[in-house]
């Protein structure tokens, strides 16, 4: 399934706009929760939702497609966010989130790697680059917040770079698996594989089964927005922004999400902002423009048209 170009980026904000928020969800069933069992009941949710909303099932066309799927469920899912998490416990939440918010940026050599015909045909390489330099820095700036302190530990560094390297795979992946399938179809196998590549992390680290915390309504809110809106409604949206936007322009959006996480962070949380965070917001804004503004024709091809 297709959408147009302005949809497309609708569904991109919109879904970045979720995800900057899910960090209090997660804070909060943290409290009662390991970060497996949150992952766990999270995406286990989300596929049986899936599953009924759109319960077609097919026969497996090939090998390479199911390892395709299963690729897309651990890098992003399981190896994504248990890098995210266990970084955190390791380093600086300031120095995890800059680190995570590289993914766009290396998706640019994702891309070039796997996808070069994409490449080609995209926002030229030195704009995009230039462009997604100029948002990076600009979420340096927000996620220092004026404070200017980055803790430096190889560990939690290493994870947080994984799990953004793993970030810009899963959307190599999902634009590689293109249109041929439903949205909620490619989301809801790639939800399947997550749980399937999470069971080596299970016999390290086991689930309980004791949902007794779930009787507190506001935790029982927390899991099933985290379920159903920030996993189920918008992984199906993203998928669709990428099959459109192509890989690269669908993760320089990720760029705002520091930005929005600060917003909400004030406005929820009372979080001070600070001049220097505004300013970081603005140069993420333009950055993202720069790096996602439609490729202008050249001039052959405009004598051509003529």
């Amino acid at each position: 399934m297709r959408v147009t170009k302005p949809i497309a980026y609708a569904l991109a904000v919109l879904t970045v706009t979720v995800w900057s928020v899910t960090f209090l969800s997660t804070k909060e069933l943290l409290s009662s929760f390991t970060p497996v069992e949150i992952l766990v009941y999270r995406f286990a949710l989300a596929w049986l939702v899936l599953a009924i909303a759109h319960p077609k099932f097919r026969r497996p066309a090939s090998l390479g497609e199911e390892l395709t799927f299963l690729l897309g469920g651990a890098f992003g899912g399981a190896v994504y966010f248990l890098g995210e998490n266990y970084a955190l416990r390791y380093s600086l939440a300031s120095s995890v989130s800059l680190l995570v918010s590289t993914a766009p940026l290396l998706t640019i050599f994702a891309v070039r790697v796997f996808l070069p015909r994409e490449a080609e045909a995209s926002t030229p390489a030195k704009r995009t680059l230039a462009g997604s330099l100029l948002a990076l820095a600009g979420v340096a700036l927000t996620v220092l917040n004026g404070r200017f302190v980055l803790g430096l530990n190889p560990v939690g560094d290493a994870l947080a770079l994984l799990s953004a390297s793993s970030w810009a795979l899963y959307t190599v992946v999902v634009r590689r698996l293109g249109n041929g399938y439903h949205p909620l179809y490619v989301t809801r196998k790639i939800f399947f594989y997550t749980l399937v590549s999470m069971v080596p992390v299970l016999a390290i680290s086991p689930v309980r089964l004791d949902f007794t915390p779930l009787r507190d309504p506001k935790l029982l809110g927390n899991l099933a927005f985290l379920s159903l809106v920030a996993s189920s409604l918008a992984y199906v949206a993203w998928n669709a922004a990428i099959n459109t936007l192509g890989a690269t322009k669908a993760n320089n959006i990720i760029y705002l999400i520091p930005g929005l996480t600060l917003l909400f962070s004030a406005l929820i949380i009372g979080e001070p902002v600070t001049p220097v965070a505004v300013a970081g917001a603005g140069l993420t804004v333009g950055g993202v423009w720069l790096a996602s503004a439609p490729r202008k024709p050249s001039r052959k091809k405009e004598r051509k048209a003529a």
